[in-house]
């Protein structure tokens, strides 16, 4: 007759488990370590735990909180009982209650920041340029933003643009032709109406209006999807990009009017 012995084999302890029920690696490790130990003091519950007595006490602290510990006197000394695992069953429950409660508070306030994001998507985005090559950059936004047959709507002043950038129509007007984007502006000249100003062939329309009438010192462009820019031709040379649908489908409602009324203004010059 043989005997035959069976070893039994320790099934490890989920940790990892201790830890997604929302419990932090140490306070899983000391729980484990009560629960194995029975009643002990803290040194021994540390030891067993693998980590120093200072941290093994804020840990057991911690689980008393929870009410996954609890302590009796031996003598003069606190020894550590770890409570049974159906505790954690209470535990559980208390962070699905606690889960709910927040779910009903995000519902109560969902209304409100639904508003607060469909106002962010309205807000304008702003951008400031500074100097020749903060224009010149607006200007390389024109052709970044737009695209074969679309249209770059402007007020211009002609004399001002000419002083800052003299060969605009080299650097920028023969760009702008080569990506078939059609210009349509209305401008101001000291002389009066430039001959030539509107051509097929520069993919370009043009109404002059008196600069004594209308004395602009600046330039504004409505051009892209949802974009305008305004400049400063005089002083400090600054500018600004403002991307809004809003504004920019207001402004070219002003450019639509304007260039209505400056039909007036316009003639063959002899």
């Amino acid at each position: 007759m043989s005997l035959v012995i069976i070893k039994q084999t320790k099934m490890p302890i989920p940790k990892k488990v201790l830890e997604e029920l929302g419990l932090s690696e140490r306070e899983a490790k000391v729980y484990l370590s009560s629960l194995e130990l029975g009643p002990s003091p803290v040194q021994k519950i540390a030891s067993k735990a693998g980590i120093n007595r200072t941290t093994a006490y804020f840990n057991l602290e911690s689980l008393l909180k929870r009410g996954l510990v609890s302590t009796i006197k031996k003598g003069v000394k606190d020894y550590f009982i770890a409570e049974s695992p159906e505790q954690l069953e209470l535990l559980l429950s208390k962070q699905e209650q606690d889960m709910r409660a927040k779910k009903e508070a995000l519902s109560e306030i969902i209304p409100e920041l639904k508003n607060l994001f469909s106002y962010a998507g309205e807000r304008p985005v702003v951008r400031f340029y500074e100097g020749v090559e903060g224009l010149k950059a607006i200007q390389e936004d024109y052709l970044r933003s737009s695209k074969k047959k679309d249209i770059v709507y402007g007020f211009i002043s002609l004399d001002y643009l000419f002083d800052i950038f003299p060969s605009q129509e080299k650097d920028y007007t023969s760009r702008r032709i080569q990506k078939g984007i059609t210009s349509k502006i209305i401008y101001t000249r000291k002389a009066g109406p430039l001959t030539g100003a509107t051509k097929k062939e520069v993919l370009r329309e043009a109404r002059f209006i008196p600069m004594d009438k209308f004395p602009f010192t600046c330039g504004i462009n409505i051009y892209g999807k949802n974009k305008m820019a305004i400049v400063s031709y005089t002083g400090k040379l600054v500018g600004v990009i403002i991307e809004s649908s809003e504004i920019a489908k207001t402004f070219k409602a002003i450019f639509d009017l304007s260039w209505e009324a400056a039909e007036k203004y316009n003639y063959k010059k002899t």
